[in-house]
């Protein structure tokens, strides 16, 4: 009974005409937006209408938030959800936003034991995903990742990618998947790149990936996630395998896209 409330409320979101103003802010700040068919940017919208109404937004260090803000956000973290079978980062219930790289107040020791992607306390952050928790986002990081696809760097597909990993309940790089056959070819294919990551990092040799990425496989996934919507020639390049399964999870073709731009 309760899921037919919240089903009948998001109807009701989404047959309200998406504002042309928040369309403006999407084409300004999204890059990706202009390679998207425009039933894509009908689904979008919606995502957006109802992710926009249900999660708890907090402006932190002063920082005063506008729809310029929220849309731009959301518009951006929902674009990982137009293939996928979702509902709405439902372990995303606050998302805070500070005006630029901020350091982390210091948080009860409880809190930081249900989050699997501590930092430590002092550390200046543009983002940060929690198990349990908020998720931080920096504006000027997140209004650069959005306009700049080319630098390969968005914090907003970063930490929302973190966000669909923990899904299933572990921040481990392997968000939740459709069967058995899908978890092996994962498993095989990202443990792979992971350790050719991890291995070209100790040696000091430069990878078409974020070597942050050898981190631990939850940043491993993240760091993909980014290339993967920001630089899909690239990764097609330098890892076609990592590509086609990320392609298989996401159930969208970045690599299409741009051809189809550029064509």
């Amino acid at each position: 009974m309760f899921q037919w409330f919240i089903n009948r409320r998001r109807k009701k979101l989404t047959q309200v005409p998406f504002p042309s103003s928040w369309e403006e802010i999407i084409r300004r700040n999204v890059a990706h937006y202009s390679m998207l068919e425009n039933d894509e940017r009908t689904h979008l919208h919606s995502l957006i209408q109802v992710f926009i109404a249900e999660k708890k937004w907090e402006g932190g260090g002063g920082l005063e938030l506008t729809d310029e803000i929220r849309v731009t956000i959301s518009a951006q973290a929902c674009l990982l959800l137009l293939g996928l079978p979702h509902n709405y980062y439902r372990n995303v219930n606050s998302i805070i936003v500070y005006p630029s790289t901020v350091v982390p107040p210091p948080r009860k020791a409880g809190f930081f034991q249900n989050s699997f992607n501590p930092v430590e306390l002092g550390h200046p952050i543009i983002g940060q995903a929690f198990q349990r928790g908020p998720l931080i986002i920096s504006w000027d990081a997140g209004l650069s990742g959005g306009r700049h696809p080319e630098d390969g760097h968005n914090v907003i597909y970063h930490e929302f990618a973190h966000k669909l990993d923990m899904l299933d309940g572990a921040a481990d790089g392997t968000p939740p998947l459709r069967d058995r056959a899908e978890y092996h070819d994962w498993v095989r294919t990202c443990s792979d790149e992971y350790l050719r990551l991890k291995h070209d990092t100790e040696k000091g040799k430069k990878s078409f990936l974020n070597a942050y990425g050898a981190t631990n496989e939850a940043e491993f996934f993240a760091v993909a996630t980014e290339q993967f919507f920001e630089q899909p020639r690239l990764m097609v390049k330098h890892a076609p395998d990592l590509y086609r399964v990320l392609k298989e999870y996401y159930r969208q073709d970045p690599l299409e896209r741009v051809s189809r731009k550029l064509s």
